[in-house]
């Protein structure tokens, strides 16, 4: 596995970047989880077992490795 070693935004260039905005969203962090889709072919690896056979999930969830450097990237992507 290759993690991805994306930085973390520093808060201060943050607020800087904010200050001369003038509309302001919430947005919910779940939900934006749950929008970023395992690539197509990729979804075996996070794969998991249940009483009912393996489940193979379309979407990321919170304990897999790169979510957060993942979900971080797509945000400044979108923004």
């Amino acid at each position: 596995m290759v993690h991805n070693q994306y930085p973390l935004p520093l808060i201060l260039d943050l607020i800087h970047d904010l200050s001369n905005t003038h509309i302001y969203t919430k947005l919910d962090m779940q939900w934006g989880y749950n929008n970023v889709q395992i690539r197509k072919g990729d979804e075996h690896k996070a794969a998991f077992k249940t009483q009912y056979g393996l489940f193979e999930p379309t979407v990321m969830y919170f304990s897999l490795t790169n979510s957060p450097a993942t979900f971080q990237t797509m945000m400044n992507y979108i923004y």
